[in-house]
């Protein structure tokens, strides 16, 4: 499942979530044609057995094919959170403000931190007058832009800003890539909270804080403490063993957690006030997608928080 060159193996497993829920999962709510699109032929076909239910034989097969199917259930609920909120910031979409009183303004910037192989630059038409930037590891990039090929972005190319959140300068990078602090941003930090220290979360805030003009948004998918995690994870990594079938998460361990209410002040103090933070339970439960894996989905959460007012 994993990608090439070094590049994250989680964004593969992520990748295959979405395209096993495309078409199948929240219909009219959730569609992503893309998935599939940066996929290579022998992650396909993982993809193709779980949409056709082929239960393959023997513990290696399966322990695959239980991920990636469960990885799709996670992904509807979590990928149609987090474009409505988009949308909802984008300029001209008719769309009602996330909670009454609270008006924002059009953002004309996207920034995905730790982008993988998000398909939005591709697949969302209200992003063509936009201007999109992926941040991710150089060789998680590298791998991505193979991937795309002659796959078309719905505008302009999107920017490809290499990073490294554990040592390099974002803030610079932003900047020199064209990202420009006095207009409103839309910033999406998906599947990458959990794989960063507090102290990683907390620079990147700031940076956010301060490259983040009046309207902006920003939209965090994190994870909440789970007593039971740390077994679930041990088991996972004791049945890989004994399957002799790659671990996606021994090269990217979770490393942070975090309450509701700690990571309310977090972006709080950067001037944010969270509008939304729904768990993917409430989430799934509302667009009627299964819930077989209430666990994961009661213990990943969004969260979205608008600028209003200058860090403390």
């Amino acid at each position: 499942m994993g990608g090439t060159g070094g590049a994250s193996r989680t964004a593969v497993m992520v990748c295959q979530g979405r395209a096993v829920a495309h078409g199948r999962l929240a219909r009219g709510r959730f569609d992503d044609p893309t998935a599939r699109a940066f996929l290579l032929p022998a992650e396909r076909s993982i993809v193709d057995k779980v949409r056709s239910e082929a239960v393959p034989a023997g513990w290696g097969p399966r322990l695959t094919f239980e991920m990636v199917r469960a990885c799709g259930e996670v992904m509807a609920p979590r990928t149609v959170a987090i474009d409505e909120a988009v949308r909802q910031a984008l300029p001209a979409t008719g769309a009602a403000p996330a909670e009454p009183g609270v008006e924002l303004a059009a953002a004309a910037q996207l920034v995905i931190l730790g982008a993988g192989l998000d398909g939005r630059a591709w697949r969302m038409a209200e992003l063509a007058a936009t201007a999109v930037f992926e941040v991710d590891h150089p060789a998680s990039q590298r791998d991505k832009r193979d991937r795309a090929g002659e796959l078309a972005p719905v505008g302009a190319a999107p920017h490809f800003v290499p990073v490294d959140f554990s040592r390099d300068d974002l803030a610079a990078a932003l900047a020199a890539a064209g990202h420009r602090r006095s207009v409103p941003t839309i910033w999406i930090w998906e599947g990458v909270v959990p794989y960063l220290t507090r102290g990683e979360v907390t620079r990147t805030l700031r940076i956010v804080g301060d490259r983040s003009a009046a309207g902006s948004r920003l939209i965090v998918h994190y994870h909440t403490p789970a007593p039971s995690a740390p077994l679930g994870r041990g088991a996972a990594r004791l049945l890989s063993a004994l399957s002799r079938q790659a671990n996606p998460m021994t090269r990217e361990p979770n490393r942070s957690v975090w309450t509701p209410a700690a990571l309310r002040r977090a972006v709080g103090v950067r001037g944010f006030a969270v509008t939304r933070d729904d768990s993917l339970l409430t989430l799934a439960q509302d667009l009627g997608t299964p819930i077989q894996h209430r666990r994961s989905l009661r213990n990943g959460r969004i969260l979205v928080a608008d600028r209003v007012s200058p860090p403390a």
